[in-house]
């Protein structure tokens, strides 16, 4: 189990390094820096904007800059941001945790739902099973740019849930307990949008794997004993099914950061995505790259996960690794 993992670590960095590269070379493939539209000030001379550039290294060549880039890594500090004055990774710190919120809480409520109605789908047949197929059919086509602003829409149109934002301007001044109903109720739009648009894959994958598993043989064979339809399906057939649901798992984390990205712009969400989104039009270069790796990271992390969660429930991956 040991070497399993540090294999994974080990492909998890190597993966780590080719995004950092192709970062830097799609951000030196783009057009302009930082200090162009400085440059369009008439009260700035040409010579200041290019004196910034020198300083900010941005008139290095490409191999020089990204190891100047690895040794703040080395450091701790990602680089240093243009348009916040300030290091990379402390900004990138405080929009990170806010993502991780969004992104975690809305990973448990779409599995604590797509479970359910995965399993309650393959063992139907009939009405039961075309009704999921349409509902999540619907769910499936639906962009995430319409479900977003139709949360939106229909914020503004109760007037109960805030349509934007964090926290209200009054939370400083909260008690623990108003604080935690106020994060909840900025929460819930976000959260519900971003659940609702990975569910109705997610519940299609457990269906699927449920059903492989109840046409195998030996389930046949189980039920023919009398094993009575619970322990069937809670002894035997899920079990076997969790090993496909463990591998999405980590998937569904990389598919909710991709539309977290988009979720967080519409609502307001002070996340990674809304600063990545601000950095790319103001050409913060080191903030893009930041970014990227970061999500990166987080997205090695949910499959890393999934990978312990296949080792640990697993025999034969352990003994074909051993």
């Amino acid at each position: 189990m040991p070497r399993l993992l540090a294999q994974r670590l080990l492909h998890g960095l190597f993966l780590l390094v080719g995004v950092s590269i192709l970062t830097f070379i799609f951000t030196e493939l783009a057009p302009g820096d930082f200090f162009d539209d400085l440059a369009l000030n008439p009260e700035v001379s040409a010579t200041t904007a290019d004196d910034l550039r020198t300083r900010f290294g941005l008139d290095d060549p490409l191999p020089r800059r990204y190891l100047r880039w690895l040794g703040s890594v080395l450091r701790g500090d990602l680089g240093y941001s243009m348009a916040y004055n300030r290091p990379v990774a402390p900004l990138l710190w405080e929009r990170a945790k806010n993502t991780l919120l969004l992104t975690v809480t809305a990973t448990v409520l779409a599995w604590l739902a797509a479970v359910p109605l995965g399993i309650w789908a393959a063992e139907r047949r009939g009405w039961g099973r075309a009704l999921f197929g349409g509902v999540t059919s619907v769910g499936l086509a639906v962009p995430d740019l319409v479900l977003g602003l139709s949360f939106l829409m229909l914020a503004v149109q109760i007037d109960v849930l805030p349509t934007g934002g964090m926290t209200s301007l009054d939370f400083d001044t909260m008690t623990a307990w108003q604080k935690l109903l106020d994060l909840g109720r900025h929460l819930f739009l976000p959260v519900a949008a971003l659940a609702l648009t990975t569910t109705p894959a997610i519940a299609r994958h457990v269906q699927s794997s449920v059903d492989e598993v109840l046409a195998s043989p030996f389930v046949r064979a189980i039920r023919a004993r009398g094993v009575s339809r619970r322990r069937l399906l809670y002894r035997y057939v899920l079990p076997v099914a969790a090993n496909p649901m463990i591998s999405l798992l980590g998937l569904s984390v990389a598919g909710l950061l991709s539309a977290s990205l988009l979720i967080e712009h519409i609502m307001a969400w002070p996340g990674i995505g809304t600063l990545l989104l601000y950095a790319i039009r103001a050409r913060d270069v080191y903030v893009v790259i930041g970014a990227v790796m970061v999500s990166t990271v987080l997205l090695i992390a949910g499959n890393f996960m999934a990978d312990v969660l296949l080792v640990a429930t697993d025999p034969r991956i352990r003994r074909d690794g051993a």
